[in-house]
């Protein structure tokens, strides 16, 4: 008797702690994250972050309150793919309204709340005018969000619906119209789970009572790369690093010009690099740009092959670090890091055309610069006078391609060609002078 009282009470213990460690699962921290207003790039991270983290701390739930009409499809994908990752439960509550790009964040959530007088829906691809794009586009998206819908087993029929007017809907739409939901019909038609006010009533409904709302707001990093990351100002950051490389060639040592150039590339390629515009390929294309231009302004006379291919690979690296590697680069996106582009260029030659004509003259300018000329009267010259040698006869020690060297008159001189391409030990004569450079043709 007394073994079996103990054994009833070890049960009813068990049963206990089995109710209380259920509860305390139940009773954890659900945490919450607000997608609202235009989706871009910047919000990426912003959903990785809150998704990591709250895998991390083990939470119950995450509630993404939604309310947004929508924005890239690139930003929209990524979005998605994090919260299909998600280890925790993940539910959406459509606030006011899901619509294009929202639609797709919404339907990779586990669950789907609808606020009264809330809609979702209208996902067919369009390009900031309104109008709609290519059926590449449409395709894609399509696809998009018939496998997010049958992943989290809803009906696919209706999330094509969303993007494609001609995908009738018995009771709904016919072929004429594009698919959008009010929060009573995406309940009856299987698109949402319940209609509930509030984050308490959500709580209630799924089993989480007394759970602790932990809202996670963007930070300050995340914040800034997305202010980087408006057209407006990553077109700065790209004409400020241009002014300022320029600038830094144009002057001797390294300067403010050449810091400010550094840190507004720094910028463009990093918040690039993190919201997954730029990639290692796209800096290194840029950084050999530059280097071949460098070789083409210091080394190399004259304006050619290094020059050329060290402004397209620097233009190349700026313009891919616009767009993303997305499997379906919309053609509006391409327009807009076109009209970026340009429009850097344009206004860092203003700039450049404006610090040409006014800096000089500024008593900042004077200070760093010797602005008086020293005339050859006075006793001094900046280069020997080569004029005697004109008519002189000698041989190219190097080859002549078309700077190199050559042995005239006895001296080891830095000689250049017309542009002719001279092969080393070919006789040699000097043809003209000018200041320190000294042109040499072949005798023939």
């Amino acid at each position: 008797m007394k073994s079996l009282v103990i054994k009833i009470l070890a049960f009813v213990i068990f049963i206990l702690n089995s109710g209380f460690a259920a509860d305390t699962g139940r009773n954890g921290v659900v945490y919450k994250a607000k997608i609202e207003g235009m989706i871009d790039l910047g919000l990426a991270p912003y959903v990785r972050r809150v998704v990591n983290e709250a895998g991390e701390q083990n939470a119950a739930a995450i509630i993404f309150e939604i309310n947004t009409f929508g924005g890239r499809v690139d930003a929209a994908t990524q979005i998605k793919d994090a919260i299909l990752n998600s280890k925790v439960l993940t539910i959406a509550f459509v606030n006011k309204r899901a619509i294009s790009a929202g639609a797709l964040i919404t339907l990779s959530c586990e669950k789907i709340v609808m606020a009264p007088g809330s809609s979702i829906g209208a996902t067919s691809v369009v390009d900031q005018t309104g109008k709609k794009m290519s059926e590449k586009a449409q395709s894609y998206m399509r696809a998009e969000m018939r496998a997010t819908a049958e992943k989290r087993g809803r009906r696919k029929d209706i999330a094509e619906a969303m993007v494609d007017e001609r995908v009738m809907i018995e009771g709904l739409v016919d072929s004429t119209q594009l698919l959008t939901l009010t929060a009573e019909e995406a309940l009856k038609y299987g698109i949402a789970d319940t209609v509930l006010e509030n984050t308490e009533s959500i709580l209630a409904a799924f089993n989480l009572n007394g759970a602790q709302i932990k809202t996670v707001d963007s930070n300050w990093a995340e914040d800034f790369v997305r202010f980087l990351n408006n057209p407006v100002v990553s077109s700065l950051l790209i004409m400020i690093g241009l002014v300022g490389l320029f600038a830094e060639i144009k002057t001797p040592g390294w300067g403010l010009p050449g810091t400010a150039a550094l840190i507004a590339l720094t910028l463009f390629f990093g918040s690039g690099y993190i919201l997954e515009l730029a990639s290692v390929i796209e800096i290194l294309i840029f950084v050999a740009g530059v280097i071949l231009l460098l070789i083409e302004i210091f080394v190399i006379p004259g304006f050619g092959i290094f020059g050329v291919l060290g402004i397209i690979m620097i233009m190349a690296g700026l313009f891919l670090g616009l767009i993303s590697d997305f499997p379906m680069v919309e053609p509006d996106l391409l327009s807009t890091a076109i009209i970026q582009l340009a429009s850097a260029f344009v206004l860092g030659i203003a700039v450049i055309a404006v610090l040409l004509k006014f800096l000089p003259k500024t008593g900042m300018w004077k200070n760093l610069i010797l602005d008086k000329n020293i005339s050859a009267q006075s006793g001094y010259t900046s280069y020997e006078n080569f004029n005697e040698l004109i008519g002189k006869e000698g041989k190219a020690l190097t080859v002549l391609r078309p700077a190199g060297t050559a042995l005239i008159d006895g001296k080891r001189l830095d000689v250049v060609t017309p542009g002719d391409f001279i092969n080393k030990g070919t006789k040699i004569k000097v043809i003209e002078v000018e200041g320190s450079k000294i042109v040499v043709e072949k005798i023939k």
